[in-house]
Protein backbone atom coordinates (compact mmCIF):
# COMPACT_ATOMS: atom_id res chain seq x y z
CA UNK A 1 0.00 0.00 0.00
CA UNK A 2 0.66 3.30 -0.32
CA UNK A 3 2.05 6.65 1.95
CA UNK A 4 2.31 9.54 0.25
CA UNK A 5 2.48 7.79 -2.87
CA UNK A 6 5.26 5.99 -2.00
CA UNK A 7 4.74 1.91 -2.01
CA UNK A 8 5.21 0.21 1.57
CA UNK A 9 5.08 -3.60 3.43
CA UNK A 10 4.30 -2.86 6.93
CA UNK A 11 7.89 -5.04 7.63
CA UNK A 12 11.13 -5.70 5.59
CA UNK A 13 14.74 -5.98 5.91
CA UNK A 14 16.57 -2.98 5.28
CA UNK A 15 17.82 -2.84 1.74
CA UNK A 16 20.99 -1.09 2.96
CA UNK A 17 22.40 -3.60 5.08
CA UNK A 18 20.65 -6.43 4.38
CA UNK A 19 19.80 -7.55 8.06
CA UNK A 20 18.44 -5.52 9.79
CA UNK A 21 14.47 -4.68 10.09
CA UNK A 22 12.38 -1.97 9.22
CA UNK A 23 8.36 -1.08 10.56
CA UNK A 24 6.45 1.36 11.34
CA UNK A 25 5.91 2.51 14.95
CA UNK A 26 2.48 2.59 15.16
CA UNK A 27 2.30 4.16 18.60
CA UNK A 28 3.60 7.31 16.73
CA UNK A 29 0.99 7.43 14.04
CA UNK A 30 -1.10 9.72 12.65
CA UNK A 31 0.97 12.07 14.14
CA UNK A 32 4.38 11.05 12.34
CA UNK A 33 5.48 8.39 10.32
CA UNK A 34 8.23 6.85 12.09
CA UNK A 35 10.44 3.54 11.32
CA UNK A 36 12.06 1.44 13.29
CA UNK A 37 15.34 -0.51 12.72
CA UNK A 38 14.84 -3.76 14.66
CA UNK A 39 19.17 -5.03 14.97
CA UNK A 40 18.41 -7.66 17.81
CA UNK A 41 15.24 -10.51 18.83
CA UNK A 42 15.55 -8.34 21.95
CA UNK A 43 14.11 -5.46 20.13
CA UNK A 44 11.81 -7.16 17.83
CA UNK A 45 10.11 -9.19 21.55
CA UNK A 46 9.38 -5.22 23.07
CA UNK A 47 8.53 -3.92 19.20
CA UNK A 48 5.45 -6.48 19.77
CA UNK A 49 5.07 -6.26 23.20
CA UNK A 50 4.88 -2.19 23.69
CA UNK A 51 2.72 -2.04 19.98
CA UNK A 52 4.45 -0.37 18.30
CA UNK A 53 3.76 -2.86 16.01
CA UNK A 54 0.51 -4.85 16.27
CA UNK A 55 -2.09 -6.50 14.23
CA UNK A 56 -2.15 -10.53 14.33
CA UNK A 57 -0.49 -11.46 10.99
CA UNK A 58 1.83 -8.46 11.27
CA UNK A 59 3.29 -9.44 14.44
CA UNK A 60 3.81 -13.32 13.63
CA UNK A 61 5.75 -11.98 10.69
CA UNK A 62 7.74 -9.45 12.89
CA UNK A 63 8.27 -12.45 15.05
CA UNK A 64 9.72 -14.74 12.49
CA UNK A 65 12.04 -11.68 11.50
CA UNK A 66 13.47 -11.54 15.29
CA UNK A 67 13.96 -15.18 15.23
CA UNK A 68 16.07 -14.37 11.91
CA UNK A 69 17.86 -11.27 14.09
CA UNK A 70 18.50 -13.81 16.80
CA UNK A 71 20.02 -16.87 14.43
CA UNK A 72 22.13 -13.81 12.79
CA UNK A 73 23.85 -13.19 16.42
CA UNK A 74 24.02 -17.11 18.33
CA UNK A 75 22.09 -19.83 15.79
CA UNK A 76 22.50 -21.78 19.25
CA UNK A 77 19.75 -19.88 21.30
CA UNK A 78 17.06 -20.43 18.92
CA UNK A 79 15.05 -22.85 22.31
CA UNK A 80 15.75 -19.55 24.33
CA UNK A 81 14.43 -16.83 21.97
CA UNK A 82 11.18 -19.13 20.87
CA UNK A 83 9.42 -19.04 24.06
CA UNK A 84 10.54 -15.36 24.85
CA UNK A 85 9.07 -14.20 21.58
CA UNK A 86 5.59 -16.21 22.08
CA UNK A 87 5.25 -15.01 25.46
CA UNK A 88 4.96 -11.40 24.06
CA UNK A 89 1.09 -11.51 22.96
CA UNK A 90 -1.23 -14.49 23.98
CA UNK A 91 -4.29 -13.82 22.44
CA UNK A 92 -3.44 -13.31 18.81
CA UNK A 93 -3.05 -17.09 17.36
CA UNK A 94 -0.65 -16.48 14.35
CA UNK A 95 2.58 -15.41 16.86
CA UNK A 96 2.73 -18.72 18.00
CA UNK A 97 1.67 -19.78 13.89
CA UNK A 98 4.88 -17.98 12.88
CA UNK A 99 7.12 -19.36 15.51
CA UNK A 100 5.82 -22.79 15.43
CA UNK A 101 7.17 -22.75 11.40
CA UNK A 102 10.51 -21.50 12.39
CA UNK A 103 11.11 -23.81 14.83
CA UNK A 104 9.97 -26.88 12.39
CA UNK A 105 12.54 -24.65 9.78
CA UNK A 106 15.49 -24.72 11.64
CA UNK A 107 15.43 -26.96 14.71
CA UNK A 108 17.22 -29.79 12.88
CA UNK A 109 19.56 -27.33 10.65
CA UNK A 110 22.96 -27.11 11.89
CA UNK A 111 23.83 -24.34 13.33
CA UNK A 112 25.78 -22.82 10.68
CA UNK A 113 22.77 -23.17 8.84
CA UNK A 114 20.12 -21.05 10.26
CA UNK A 115 20.69 -17.86 10.09
CA UNK A 116 20.26 -17.73 6.55
CA UNK A 117 17.33 -20.38 6.76
CA UNK A 118 15.62 -18.31 9.26
CA UNK A 119 15.61 -14.74 7.23
CA UNK A 120 13.97 -16.80 3.95
CA UNK A 121 11.43 -18.15 5.89
CA UNK A 122 10.67 -14.95 7.33
CA UNK A 123 10.18 -13.53 4.57
CA UNK A 124 7.88 -15.98 2.75
CA UNK A 125 5.59 -15.99 5.92
CA UNK A 126 5.56 -11.78 4.99
CA UNK A 127 5.14 -12.88 1.44
CA UNK A 128 2.61 -15.86 1.97
CA UNK A 129 0.30 -12.70 4.30
CA UNK A 130 0.33 -10.42 1.74
CA UNK A 131 -0.71 -12.76 -0.97
CA UNK A 132 -3.42 -14.09 1.10
CA UNK A 133 -4.34 -10.73 2.48
CA UNK A 134 -5.15 -9.82 -1.34
CA UNK A 135 -7.28 -13.23 -1.85
CA UNK A 136 -9.16 -11.84 1.15
CA UNK A 137 -9.72 -8.84 -0.95
CA UNK A 138 -11.43 -10.44 -3.90
CA UNK A 139 -13.53 -12.69 -1.44
CA UNK A 140 -14.68 -10.39 -0.20
CA UNK A 141 -15.10 -7.63 -2.90
CA UNK A 142 -18.48 -9.20 -4.04
CA UNK A 143 -20.38 -8.56 -0.95
CA UNK A 144 -19.41 -4.73 -0.91
CA UNK A 145 -20.19 -5.12 -5.27
CA UNK A 146 -23.63 -6.31 -4.53
CA UNK A 147 -24.87 -3.73 -1.72
CA UNK A 148 -23.28 -0.83 -3.94
CA UNK A 149 -24.53 -2.23 -7.33
CA UNK A 150 -28.02 -2.16 -5.82
CA UNK A 151 -28.43 0.86 -3.34
CA UNK A 152 -25.61 3.46 -5.39
CA UNK A 153 -23.61 3.21 -2.43
CA UNK A 154 -22.27 0.67 0.58
CA UNK A 155 -21.60 2.07 3.88
CA UNK A 156 -19.61 0.05 5.95
CA UNK A 157 -18.55 -0.72 9.47
CA UNK A 158 -15.85 -1.28 10.88
CA UNK A 159 -13.83 -2.14 14.36
CA UNK A 160 -9.81 -1.58 15.66
CA UNK A 161 -7.50 -1.78 12.53
CA UNK A 162 -7.55 -4.81 10.05
CA UNK A 163 -5.60 -2.51 7.25
CA UNK A 164 -2.35 -3.19 5.58
CA UNK A 165 -0.50 -2.14 8.99
CA UNK A 166 -2.15 -5.10 10.54
CA UNK A 167 -0.80 -7.23 8.29
CA UNK A 168 2.16 -7.48 5.72
CA UNK A 169 0.35 -5.57 2.96
CA UNK A 170 -3.42 -5.53 1.72
CA UNK A 171 -5.42 -6.07 5.50
CA UNK A 172 -7.97 -8.37 6.28
CA UNK A 173 -11.41 -6.05 6.88
CA UNK A 174 -10.01 -3.58 5.10
CA UNK A 175 -8.73 -4.84 1.78
CA UNK A 176 -12.27 -5.82 0.36
CA UNK A 177 -13.13 -1.71 0.86
CA UNK A 178 -9.48 -1.01 -0.56
CA UNK A 179 -10.46 -3.22 -3.91
CA UNK A 180 -14.07 -1.68 -3.89
CA UNK A 181 -12.97 1.69 -4.11
CA UNK A 182 -10.41 0.60 -6.46
CA UNK A 183 -12.91 -0.80 -8.75
CA UNK A 184 -15.28 2.51 -8.60
CA UNK A 185 -17.97 1.77 -6.45
CA UNK A 186 -19.23 4.11 -3.77
CA UNK A 187 -17.79 3.18 -0.38
CA UNK A 188 -17.90 4.81 2.43
CA UNK A 189 -16.55 3.52 5.87
CA UNK A 190 -17.65 4.15 9.66
CA UNK A 191 -14.33 3.78 11.68
CA UNK A 192 -14.84 2.44 15.60
CA UNK A 193 -12.55 4.99 17.56
CA UNK A 194 -11.47 1.58 19.21
CA UNK A 195 -10.59 2.14 22.87
CA UNK A 196 -8.80 2.15 24.41
CA UNK A 197 -5.74 2.68 22.59
CA UNK A 198 -8.18 4.31 19.58
CA UNK A 199 -6.54 2.25 16.99
CA UNK A 200 -9.65 2.47 14.58
CA UNK A 201 -9.40 6.98 14.84
CA UNK A 202 -5.53 6.64 14.74
CA UNK A 203 -4.61 4.39 12.28
CA UNK A 204 -7.41 2.94 10.62
CA UNK A 205 -8.76 6.48 9.61
CA UNK A 206 -5.03 7.50 8.60
CA UNK A 207 -4.89 4.17 6.00
CA UNK A 208 -8.59 5.45 4.27
CA UNK A 209 -7.52 8.68 4.31
CA UNK A 210 -4.23 7.91 2.86
CA UNK A 211 -5.38 5.66 0.21
CA UNK A 212 -8.36 8.25 -0.76
CA UNK A 213 -11.14 6.30 1.06
CA UNK A 214 -14.54 7.91 1.80
CA UNK A 215 -14.73 7.58 5.85
CA UNK A 216 -16.00 8.79 9.07
CA UNK A 217 -14.62 8.51 12.64
CA UNK A 218 -17.43 7.73 15.34
CA UNK A 219 -17.71 6.81 18.83
CA UNK A 220 -17.63 2.95 20.04
CA UNK A 221 -21.07 3.56 21.04
CA UNK A 222 -22.23 5.37 18.25
CA UNK A 223 -22.68 1.98 15.54
CA UNK A 224 -25.71 0.99 16.74
CA UNK A 225 -27.87 4.17 16.43
CA UNK A 226 -26.25 3.89 13.05
CA UNK A 227 -27.29 0.44 12.04
CA UNK A 228 -30.60 1.66 14.03
CA UNK A 229 -31.12 4.34 11.39
CA UNK A 230 -30.38 2.75 7.90
CA UNK A 231 -26.78 4.01 7.85
CA UNK A 232 -24.86 0.58 7.95
CA UNK A 233 -25.12 -1.69 5.22
CA UNK A 234 -22.28 -4.28 6.59
CA UNK A 235 -19.92 -4.90 9.27
CA UNK A 236 -16.46 -6.29 8.38
CA UNK A 237 -14.06 -6.82 10.87
CA UNK A 238 -10.45 -8.60 11.57
CA UNK A 239 -9.83 -10.98 13.86
CA UNK A 240 -6.71 -12.68 16.13
CA UNK A 241 -8.02 -15.94 16.76
CA UNK A 242 -10.82 -18.22 14.84
CA UNK A 243 -11.60 -21.57 16.73
CA UNK A 244 -12.69 -24.64 15.02
CA UNK A 245 -16.25 -24.11 15.62
CA UNK A 246 -16.03 -20.32 14.13
CA UNK A 247 -16.02 -18.42 17.45
CA UNK A 248 -13.77 -15.02 17.06
CA UNK A 249 -11.75 -13.18 19.24
CA UNK A 250 -11.03 -9.85 18.22
CA UNK A 251 -10.53 -6.42 19.79
CA UNK A 252 -12.82 -5.37 22.72
CA UNK A 253 -16.22 -4.32 21.84
CA UNK A 254 -16.26 -6.51 18.47
CA UNK A 255 -19.12 -8.80 20.13
CA UNK A 256 -21.14 -5.59 20.70
CA UNK A 257 -21.11 -4.56 17.34
CA UNK A 258 -22.56 -8.48 16.31
CA UNK A 259 -25.34 -8.19 18.89
CA UNK A 260 -26.20 -4.60 17.15
CA UNK A 261 -26.10 -6.18 13.95
CA UNK A 262 -27.88 -9.39 14.75
CA UNK A 263 -30.76 -7.37 16.30
CA UNK A 264 -30.86 -5.15 13.17
CA UNK A 265 -30.36 -7.14 10.40
CA UNK A 266 -27.42 -6.29 9.21
CA UNK A 267 -24.22 -8.98 7.86
CA UNK A 268 -21.52 -9.54 10.17
CA UNK A 269 -18.74 -10.67 8.60
CA UNK A 270 -15.19 -11.44 9.44
CA UNK A 271 -11.87 -11.54 7.34
CA UNK A 272 -9.25 -14.16 8.12
CA UNK A 273 -5.97 -15.73 6.84
CA UNK A 274 -5.53 -19.43 7.53
CA UNK A 275 -2.23 -18.01 9.93
CA UNK A 276 -5.71 -16.88 12.44
CA UNK A 277 -7.39 -20.20 12.44
CA UNK A 278 -6.85 -22.35 16.12
CA UNK A 279 -8.26 -25.61 15.06
CA UNK A 280 -6.75 -26.78 18.45
CA UNK A 281 -9.42 -24.63 20.25
CA UNK A 282 -13.53 -25.27 20.09
CA UNK A 283 -15.30 -22.99 22.36
CA UNK A 284 -13.65 -19.39 22.29
CA UNK A 285 -15.26 -17.90 25.41
CA UNK A 286 -14.25 -20.74 27.54
CA UNK A 287 -10.24 -21.54 25.39
CA UNK A 288 -9.03 -18.42 24.20
CA UNK A 289 -6.39 -16.53 26.24
CA UNK A 290 -7.50 -12.60 26.90
CA UNK A 291 -4.68 -10.20 27.54
CA UNK A 292 -5.33 -8.55 30.01
CA UNK A 293 -3.42 -4.73 29.23
CA UNK A 294 -1.83 -2.32 31.55
CA UNK A 295 -5.03 0.23 33.19
CA UNK A 296 -2.95 2.93 31.84
CA UNK A 297 -4.22 2.40 28.71
CA UNK A 298 -7.63 3.00 29.91
CA UNK A 299 -7.20 5.87 32.35
CA UNK A 300 -4.98 7.86 30.00
CA UNK A 301 -5.49 9.18 26.15
CA UNK A 302 -2.46 10.22 23.85
CA UNK A 303 -2.96 12.79 21.34
CA UNK A 304 -1.73 16.04 19.55
CA UNK A 305 -2.48 20.06 21.12
CA UNK A 306 -3.58 22.70 18.79
CA UNK A 307 0.31 24.07 19.17
CA UNK A 308 1.47 20.41 17.26
CA UNK A 309 2.79 18.72 20.45
CA UNK A 310 2.20 15.65 21.41
CA UNK A 311 1.10 15.08 24.78
CA UNK A 312 -0.84 12.30 27.53
CA UNK A 313 -3.38 13.45 29.90
CA UNK A 314 -5.17 11.54 32.08
CA UNK A 315 -9.00 11.17 31.83
CA UNK A 316 -10.09 8.88 34.96
CA UNK A 317 -10.52 10.23 38.65
CA UNK A 318 -7.50 10.33 40.63
CA UNK A 319 -7.91 6.85 42.57
CA UNK A 320 -10.43 5.20 40.29
CA UNK A 321 -8.60 2.01 39.26
CA UNK A 322 -8.86 0.99 35.88
CA UNK A 323 -9.36 -2.94 33.65
CA UNK A 324 -8.31 -3.44 30.41
CA UNK A 325 -9.54 -6.15 28.56
CA UNK A 326 -7.95 -6.14 25.27
CA UNK A 327 -10.19 -8.42 23.48
CA UNK A 328 -13.58 -10.71 24.01
CA UNK A 329 -15.13 -13.00 21.61
CA UNK A 330 -18.37 -13.19 19.70
CA UNK A 331 -19.49 -16.35 19.08
CA UNK A 332 -20.17 -18.41 15.92
CA UNK A 333 -23.90 -17.59 16.15
CA UNK A 334 -23.90 -13.71 15.57
CA UNK A 335 -21.09 -14.13 12.49
CA UNK A 336 -22.90 -14.26 9.04
CA UNK A 337 -19.83 -15.73 7.52
CA UNK A 338 -16.02 -15.96 7.43
CA UNK A 339 -14.36 -14.07 4.57
CA UNK A 340 -10.66 -16.42 3.85
CA UNK A 341 -7.96 -16.48 1.12
CA UNK A 342 -9.85 -19.75 -0.27
CA UNK A 343 -13.46 -17.99 -0.13
CA UNK A 344 -16.24 -17.59 1.95
CA UNK A 345 -17.63 -19.40 4.33
CA UNK A 346 -20.47 -19.67 7.34
CA UNK A 347 -18.71 -19.89 10.61
CA UNK A 348 -18.85 -23.08 11.75
CA UNK A 349 -16.94 -26.07 11.83
CA UNK A 350 -18.14 -27.43 8.83
CA UNK A 351 -17.92 -24.40 6.73
CA UNK A 352 -14.41 -23.81 8.01
CA UNK A 353 -14.12 -27.69 6.77
CA UNK A 354 -15.31 -26.99 3.39
CA UNK A 355 -12.93 -24.42 2.84
CA UNK A 356 -9.87 -26.42 4.88
CA UNK A 357 -10.09 -30.39 4.84
CA UNK A 358 -6.43 -30.60 4.39
CA UNK A 359 -5.66 -28.70 7.96
CA UNK A 360 -8.58 -29.10 10.19
CA UNK A 361 -6.82 -32.61 11.37
CA UNK A 362 -3.31 -31.50 11.51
Amino acid sequence: MKINGTPYRSVWVDPEDGWSVRLFDQTRLPWSVDILRLTNWEEAAHAIRSMQVRGAPLIGAVAAYGVALAMRADPASLDQVLPTLNATRPTAINLRWALDRQRAKLHNLPVEARAAAAYAEAAAIADDDAETCRRIGENGLPLLAEIAERKGKVNVLTHCNAGWLATVDWGTALAPIYMAHDAGHDVHVWVDETRPRNQGAALTAFELGAHGVKHTVVADNAGGHLMQHGEVDICIVGTDRVTRQGDVANKIGTYLKALAARDNGIPFWVALPHSTLDWRVRDGIAEIPIEERDGVEVTDLTGRTADGRIETVRVVAEGSPAANPAFDVTPARLVTGLITERGRCEASEAGLRSLYPDVAEQ
